[in-house]
């Protein structure tokens, strides 16, 4: 079969749905976020299989009235929810092509693959990290490669080999993370065989960052109890706070008791490159592995998560598995990438990364950088300096967590937690809650590079507005 006809013209269409979207999305007049009405919605999730074909011109009307109509809303400068950034123009210019050539970038002598290798350079020189890796669809893949390189290599020091033998009669794996650790540490542990119960949770201090002498203190008893301690994973940005764990201290720690570092800096690891970074950012280059996603601060358009590792080839001895109808007698010494992770077909994720940081640069991606965290330091202050709001720790990159203070203390726990949904659906802003210190609370995530001051302002307003409203009807 060959190409569809009139591609062309349909592409062309296509191009053009997108280029409305983001320049309606860059309008401040346009809702950040609207819920999808019942009948949108049923159509979305209930459609039945078609038994016939359909004209590609008709699935693009679809595609324009009922899918791009209800977006999740991070293409908004008003958007501050989770982590997700705006689209890089760079990104999604080269998307297309990508999804064009369409190659499995598990290896071999083609620029999918070749390419690859060139974003993991420049990753690892925008954050000062002294390794190779892989890009994998985000940090939770990320963590998953690096947890099973880390667990491979305290078997083998240990005289065994997991990858024959498994974990059956061996002293229990522990793996260390704070309070404020991602979720994605838990299901990798679960699905590493590590277990919920090999988990140690370190407590953090006033900052939310780990706390060096504690993770000591556990080490040592869990080891005094013949348990095996292999990894301590620390943050370099956290999603709550945006807190950077004391990296140098941790890797005291690790290192005195033979314990491999991994630092999920998905979010927060290119904070380093902005004019006051925090000071824990000067431990990262000790990290054994390191997570980052240029799918986060970037922009680069989903997926395009990234694993840097001091010695890639500890994910390839805990990975490598080349049938004889993969083997490759022309690959050079690093091989294929598949070697080095769980995935075997991988797409062309490098294309949007590599388009990305072109066009910006290194100074560009500085900019965005510090124009994001001198906007937090901006909410900050605003925060600060109203009575009806309360910061709970002060910012570290570009993530700010606040909570409304109600005029009767009583109602402050329900009232934050009631709050995000309650502003997202007036439209005009969006943020998230969360709990810290097991007390409801309020963040904004601002990624966005045309934010402005009077945005962060509307911000406060729109929670203002609507906390008197649900305490007037409460």
């Amino acid at each position: 079969m060959g190409v569809v006809a009139d591609f062309g013209e349909l592409a062309s269409i296509a191009a053009k749905l997108a280029v409305d979207h983001l320049d309606a999305v860059a309008g401040p007049d346009r809702p950040v976020y609207r819920p999808v009405p019942p009948a949108d919605r049923d159509w979305l999730i209930g459609q039945p299989l078609p038994s016939a074909g359909r004209p590609l011109a008709e699935l693009l009307d679809d595609v324009a009235s009922r899918v791009m109509a209800y977006p999740m809303g991070n293409g908004h400068r008003r958007f501050f929810g989770w982590v997700n950034s705006p689209p890089s123009p760079a990104g999604v210019v080269v998307a297309p092509l990508a999804a064009a050539l369409n190659p499995s970038c598990a290896g071999g002598e083609h620029a999918g693959a070749l390419l690859e290798r060139t974003v993991l350079r420049w990753l690892a020189e925008l954050v000062g990290y002294p390794g190779g890796g892989l890009l994998t669809s985000g940090a939770s893949m990320a963590t998953i490669v690096a947890l099973a390189a880390a667990r491979h290599r305290s078997a083998a020091e240990d005289g065994w080999d997991i990858r024959e033998d498994g974990l059956a009669g061996r002293p229990p794996l522990v793996l260390y993370t704070s309070e404020e650790g991602h979720s994605c540490l838990r299901k990798a542990a679960e699905l590493l065989g590590i277990g919920h119960r090999g988990i140690r949770t370190v407590p953090v201090d006033r900052a939310y960052r780990m706390d060096p002498g504690a993770l000591a203190e556990m080490i040592q008893r869990d080891q005094g109890e013949g348990l095996r301690p292999f990894c301590v994973a620390a943050a370099a940005g956290t999603v709550n706070t945006g807190a950077v764990d004391p990296l140098g201290e941790i890797a005291e720690v690790t290192e005195a008791h033979g314990l491999w570092l991994h630092v999920d800096g998905a979010y927060g690891a290119l904070g380093v490159l902005a004019a006051d970074p925090a000071p824990g950012y000067a431990g990262l280059s000790r990290a054994d592995s390191l997570a980052l996603d240029p799918h986060k601060w970037l922009g680069v358009p989903v997926d395009c998560g990234c694993l840097l590792l001091r010695e890639p080839d500890q994910a390839r001895r805990a990975f490598s598995l080349v049938p004889s109808y993969l083997n490759d007698s022309d690959a050079d010494e690093f091989g294929w990438f598949a070697e080095y992770g769980p995935e075997q077909t991988r797409p062309f994720r490098a294309l949007r990364a590599w388009a990305t940081i072109s066009h910006l640069g290194r100074d560009g991606i500085v900019r965005l950088v510090q124009r994001t965290v001198d906007l937090a330091d901006r909410l900050a202050e605003l925060v600060g300096e109203a009575d009806d709001f309360e910061l709970l720790t002060p910012p570290v990159t570009s993530i700010v967590a606040f909570r409304y203070r109600p005029p009767v203390a009583e109602d402050t726990e329900w009232l934050n937690r009631v709050l995000p949904s309650a502003v997202n659906a007036r439209g005009r802003v969006f943020f998230t809650g969360t709990r810290l210190a097991d007390t409801e609370a309020l963040r904004a995530c601002i990624l966005h590079p045309d934010t402005t001051p009077e945005d962060l302002e509307l911000l406060l307003t729109e929670i203002r507005a609507t906390a008197h409203h649900l305490l007037a009807a409460h």
